[in-house]
């Protein structure tokens, strides 16, 4: 996808941070698109169906996190990362985010080349979330929906069918984090009563078969893959 066909909506109630933000992203040749508060974040992100949204979390009218939350449930967003901005580093505020749905998290302050790259990397993942969901290939490992086959550096890897399920749900979306609901949710379905502990015993076995590296714990939020 070229840059210039990619819209990112920043939202953040300070004027200078928008332009910041702004100004360095455009330089990039992007589509900025702005707005100064929860409410209006909700409005534009339904109106330009934006590829990214950075969004500060404490805002008045309304917040980020609430906001978030909005727009997760607009098919137009079905797709877009959500990054929040903030200075906030405490771990509620962050479980909170990612409860709401969001992608990542940027922190305040933020040098233009680090946004720059950070940007890019957020921007990556379309990639994956475009790609034939009955075949991924992701990093150096394919992953084959239909034949329940991954193949990693060329050797099959044997996986029973949840485990499979775990590992090919968290690869649709590198670098997202899927909180425990949404594991459970989307494997297991809302009508099966089973704990949290399942969820851990799994990602255990997926980490002794395919490895270390690319299994990450998010704490008191959930599990992403990275590659």
């Amino acid at each position: 996808m070229d840059k210039k066909d990619i819209k990112i909506l920043l939202v953040d109630d300070e004027k200078d941070i928008l332009e910041i933000l702004g100004y360095n992203l455009s330089k990039e040749g992007y589509q900025i698109i702005t707005a100064s508060n929860g409410k209006e974040a909700i409005v534009k992100a339904q109106a330009n169906s934006p590829h990214l949204i950075i969004m500060d979390v404490m805002m008045p009218e309304m917040d980020g996190i609430e906001a978030c939350e909005n727009i997760r449930k607009l098919p137009e967003t079905e797709n877009t990362i959500i990054t929040f901005l903030t200075a906030r580093s405490e771990d509620y505020s962050q479980v909170a985010g990612y409860n709401a749905g969001a992608d990542d998290y940027i922190a305040k302050p933020i040098k233009p080349k680090i946004l720059v790259s950070k940007v890019k990397a957020l921007l990556r993942r379309l990639n994956y979330t475009n790609e034939n969901p009955d075949v991924l290939n992701v990093g150096n490992i394919k992953i084959n929906r239909e034949e329940y086959k991954i193949i990693k550096e060329g050797l099959e890897i044997i996986l029973p069918r949840k485990e499979f399920e775990l590992f090919h749900l968290l690869a649709t979306k590198p670098g997202k984090v899927f909180t425990r609901e949404d594991i459970l949710d989307k494997i297991w379905g809302s009508n099966v009563v089973i704990g949290s502990r399942t969820i851990d015993v799994h990602i255990r076995k997926l980490r002794e078969k395919i490895g270390d590296d690319y299994l990450k714990t998010i704490k008191g939020v959930g599990y992403k893959i990275e590659f």
